[in-house]
């Protein structure tokens, strides 16, 4: 009987050793091999909604944005050139400027009051604008009623902004005075650092015309840009996820009207192409009484267009931006709209974030392409309620789970170095089968100087309760036998405003003393005091429990 017992006890203890071992982690980062620039193509985002740019929380959103790294961060949005409707003059996938009108003889009357006050909010943070020429003012579209759509309330998006200019001529002299406007207002310099393109998603119902006019009215906008400023980069045409076939032949299309095809407006072979644009979406849903992501399809999404772009020899280092780069499509559709969104609040966005943009540096390196940016179609939204699960950054002013992944990467600075993970999916596995099975636990790490900066994300498509990961990550290659390490933390409880709010009992009317303790939550948070740890040999070791869905950012100073 004796025996029986100790046989019973050894044999668990042996069950438990062995249920450790197979849940630790192991990750291992070599500082001595460089892979790749630690570039910052991640500093680019984007909105619908103009007008929130100068709004209160727009504007302080922006600067925190640009307060991510020293990078420069570049601001794309649509409806720049759209005419006022009859609202109040914004509203969910709306915005207005005013920019052009005519009076009744046809002749064209500028005004670029609101424009101005757009774009001076970007050059006082040091921004940068990707500038969206677009979309069609209601004075020249050639079916302009109806023109402001009502999509918020349920009726039909796609009205008289979605058009074609009546007067082809009148859309270049259009860009033509914008740029020349731009030059006078904030200096050719300046202007010449920007990015411009032309409209938005011309492959589907942004665009109401054909790919030919499209292709014309984009060869005038260029026309007339370079009449203002030939230095000024053009480039596009933001195409929808090229995992379709009939985005992918548009977008092929394009490029081929652009190398080879005849400029409408000069008569002359080829058109200004200077970037390639295209967009990229996940597509999450609910499997059974959770929702499920889909990071595969977006990944698909990138290595189509990669693949696209290399298909021209012409173009083989021409940089490329994803101008929307986002987990699904829809910014503005709430939670309330569509319960396949409610993942956006808490951190499965930050994960999904973390995991999708390190394989998008494995895919640049893959396809050798000049990867330099990506647009994360997600801003803030005005007069909504607290956390109701738009696509944004910050709800009220107060910082969302996701920003803090952005955070985290506008600290990681200098040349990625090779990371090594037991259980990591490569890019192409999560394209053909997504991250169903196990979890995704790895890392991307960065060093520069005398520090080091290695991101740790434990993600899963399932937005279900999970166990934390056991995570043994060692450092390989430490310069000096003496480390300090500081680790940050995304998860339930750190840097994490939509729990904070959830145990204050969801008010929507919040008190001063509830916004600061919000606003103090959203902030990207430690996860334990900063500490001295000994390298031995050129290697240390850490060991921490990582939440599903959590992510960690370790940086070492030596």
């Amino acid at each position: 009987m004796k025996t029986l017992k100790i046989f019973l006890f050894l044999s668990i203890i042996s069950i438990q050793f062995l249920i450790a071992q197979k849940q630790a982690t192991k990750i291992d980062v070599e500082l001595s091999k460089p892979i790749g620039e630690m570039r910052p193509y991640w500093s680019f985002f984007g909105y619908d909604e103009p007008n929130y740019t100068t709004q209160k929380d727009g504007q302080k959103l922006l600067t925190e944005l640009k307060e991510l790294s020293p990078t420069t961060v570049y601001v794309r949005t649509h409806n720049l050139l759209t005419s006022k409707g009859n609202s109040k003059g914004y509203d969910l996938k709306w915005g207005f400027t005013d920019a052009y009108k005519e009076d009744k003889k046809g002749n064209p009357i500028y005004n670029w009051m609101i424009v101005d006050s757009i774009i001076d909010t970007f050059i006082e943070r040091g921004m940068k604008p990707l500038m969206e020429i677009g979309f069609m003012p209601k004075d020249l579209s050639t079916k302009p009623e109806p023109y402001e759509h009502d999509w918020s309330n349920g009726g039909n998006l796609w009205t008289g902004w979605t058009y074609p200019p009546k007067d082809y001529n009148k859309w270049r002299e259009l860009v033509f005075q914008w740029v020349k406007h731009s030059i006078e207002r904030y200096g050719k310099e300046e202007v010449v650092s920007w990015l411009w393109q032309v409209w938005n998603e011309p492959d589907i119902a942004y665009w109401s015309g054909t790919f030919e006019e499209y292709c014309k009215m984009y060869d005038y906008a260029a026309d007339g840009l370079k009449k203002a400023c030939p230095e000024c980069t053009i480039g596009g045409p933001h195409t929808t996820s090229p995992r379709n076939e009939k985005a992918y032949t548009y977008l092929t299309n394009f490029i081929e009207h652009c190398l080879r095809g005849k400029n409408y407006a000069t008569g002359n072979i080829g058109t200004p192409l200077q970037y390639i644009g295209f967009h990229a979406k996940g597509s999450p849903e609910f499997v059974g009484d959770h929702i499920q992501m889909n990071m595969g399809v977006q990944l698909k999404d990138i290595q189509k267009a990669f693949e696209a772009v290399n298909s021209f020899p012409e173009l083989k280092n021409i940089p490329i931006i994803i101008g929307e780069c986002d987990p699904e499509g829809c910014a503005a559709c709430s939670e309330t709209r569509e319960p396949k969104y409610g993942y956006r609040n808490g951190t499965m966005y930050s994960s999904y974030t973390a995991a999708s943009f390190a394989r998008i540096y494995e895919l640049m390196d893959q396809h050798k392409v000049n990867l330099k940016g990506a647009v994360s179609w997600s801003f803030e939204f005005e007069d909504q309620e607290w956390f109701a699960g738009f696509r944004d950054l910050a709800t009220h002013g107060v910082n969302k789970p996701v920003l803090n992944v952005f955070r985290m990467f506008g600290m990681m600075q200098g040349e990625r170095v090779m990371v090594k993970s037991e259980t990591a999916l490569s890019a192409y596995n999560i394209i053909s089968d997504g991250v169903r099975e196990q979890n995704d636990i790895h890392a991307i790490a960065s060093k520069e100087g005398d520090s080091a900066w290695i991101m740790v994300w434990n993600y899963h498509d399932d937005n279900v309760e999970g166990e934390s990961a056991n995570i043994e990550l060692t450092v390989n290659n430490l310069e000096k036998n003496k480390v300090l390490i500081q680790h940050f933390r995304i998860d339930d409880e750190f840097s994490n405003s939509f729990e904070t709010w959830k145990a204050m009992g969801k008010p929507q009317n919040v008190s001063e003393q509830q916004y600061s303790e919000l606003e103090q939550a959203g902030q990207l948070q430690l996860l334990t005091s900063p500490k001295w740890q000994e390298a031995v040999n050129g290697k240390t070791q850490l060991k921490f429990d990582l939440p599903r869905q959590g992510v960690s950012l370790i940086q070492l100073t030596w």
